[in-house]
């Protein structure tokens, strides 16, 4: 049992989440598989003597509150939090309606922060745990079509990167997961929804773009179930990194905007470092 660790991962009704939960279970660890509905999460994860569904909607904190104090009444305790679940509004800023680009940040920021907020009493009062964030590449690098979902991608790394010092007092790791494109359900109808407003001056660039993205669903690169193993026995290590840049092309991209970053600091070094007080 010192091996077995308590998992609690967050949209696990399809997508990257079953092949989380699946590994996890594979690992020998117990698993609360979460997801707004529980039929579908038993279905996709399958059955285990140590799995445990739960009803769980991330954009609720009292939602957030009763799954935690579910997989603690059954566990005893949550080791590993995973904050999968998510969404993607892909369009041009303007096109995006005011609502989509909230629903975002409701489902892809507040929804984690709801999540961990919920969880960290359990691991607090434990002095251990590990509090996971699935977010992207586009939580590194902006791009067009990409606004609302890099804004609320970029939101949870600063999240994650400040929680660190606040509860690693506690005995509580974080980790980032920063994949690039994996062949998830992340592109299909049921987790995309496009720009509803139109406006002439993007209209040419929309047509062009937006097939192109419906074009990559099925056909991204990554495997999502390597992918899920191997966050296992990332998470599994003794000292898990404070990031995992998951995906040969996500590698590349963060390795590319590290390089300009430092590119872009050299570049006014002198004028930036003569701004102290006389």
């Amino acid at each position: 049992m010192a091996d077995k660790r308590v998992w609690f991962i967050t949209g696990s009704g399809r997508g990257m989440g079953v092949d989380l939960a699946r590994a996890a279970l594979a690992a020998g660890h117990a698993v609360v598989a979460t997801g707004r509905d529980t039929e579908t999460v038993a279905d996709a994860v399958g059955d285990a003597d140590d799995l445990l569904v739960a009803e769980l909607d991330i954009t609720s904190l009292a939602s957030a509150e009763a799954a935690v104090r579910a997989a603690a009444d059954r566990f005893g305790r949550i080791d590993v939090v995973v904050n999968n679940a998510g969404n993607f509004y892909a369009g041009f800023f303007e096109e995006l309606t005011p609502e989509q680009i909230e629903r975002s940040l409701t489902t892809n920021l507040v929804g984690p922060m709801n999540v961990t907020r919920a969880v960290l009493p359990v691991m607090r009062e434990q002095r251990s745990g590990n509090v996971i964030a699935i977010t992207s590449t586009a939580g590194i690098v902006g791009q067009e079509f990409c606004s609302a979902y890099a804004a609320s991608k970029f939101g949870v790394e600063g999240w994650m990167e400040s929680l660190r010092f606040e509860v690693e007092p506690f005995g509580i790791r974080t980790t980032i997961v920063e994949p690039g494109f994996f062949r998830t359900e992340l592109l299909t109808n049921e987790s995309t929804a496009y720009a509803e407003l139109s406006i002439d001056d993007y209209a040419e660039r929309t047509a062009q773009t937006r097939p192109a993205w419906e074009a990559m669903s099925g056909k991204q690169g990554g495997d999502p179930a390597k992918l899920a193993k191997a966050l296992v026995m990332v998470v599994d290590q003794e000292q898990p990194p404070l990031r995992w840049v998951a995906g040969a092309d996500a590698v590349a991209t963060v390795e590319q905007k590290a390089s300009e970053l430092l590119a872009q600091v050299d570049a006014y070094r002198d004028l930036s470092s003569s701004l102290a007080v006389d």
